[in-house]
């Protein structure tokens, strides 16, 4: 999914992006059908991951959940995070990255077009879901170390 789909998606949800300038700790926002980017983000990669986790929190999120001391607040944001990693960094293109020959994590992230953070928590969230590895059609995925296997009939 590259950053021009992903402002598609948010058109066609009828909300609109702005790139403003935001204290360096907040790297976006979404309200009200409005999710703000920090404009000091130059790359497009951690653009990209921030446009989703903020689409995903249109998807999953109710009310103000800026106050992250507060339990119900932080499960909200952990699932927009979520939503954004699955979005991202589905288990088929996993495959697509091991059929294209990635060998590293840098080259993962960049196939991807997402930070190499990103892709470290989305492996920890695929780790918390399936466990330590998953199956999909004739590949297996495993998360630690992340590796792709192919099963032959």
């Amino acid at each position: 999914m590259t950053y021009e789909k992903l402002l598609n998606e948010a058109y066609n949800h009828d909300i609109d992006i702005y790139e403003e300038t935001m204290t360096k700790r907040i790297k976006g926002l979404y309200a009200d059908n409005v999710i703000w980017i920090n404009q000091v983000i130059s790359v497009t990669n951690e653009k990209h991951c921030v446009l989703a986790e903020e689409l995903g929190h249109y998807h999953t999120s109710i009310g103000n959940i800026l106050d992250q001391s507060n339990l119900d607040n932080r499960k909200q944001e952990k699932q927009a995070r979520a939503w954004a990693h699955k979005k991202l960094i589905p288990l088929s293109r996993i495959i697509e990255a091991y059929k294209e020959g990635v060998n590293n994590r840098y080259e993962f992230a960049e196939y991807l077009n997402v930070t190499e953070q990103f892709l470290l928590e989305a492996i920890e969230s695929l780790k918390e879901k399936h466990g330590m590895y998953t199956r999909l059609d004739n590949y297996t995925i495993f998360f630690e170390p992340l590796a792709v296997l192919e099963m032959f009939e």
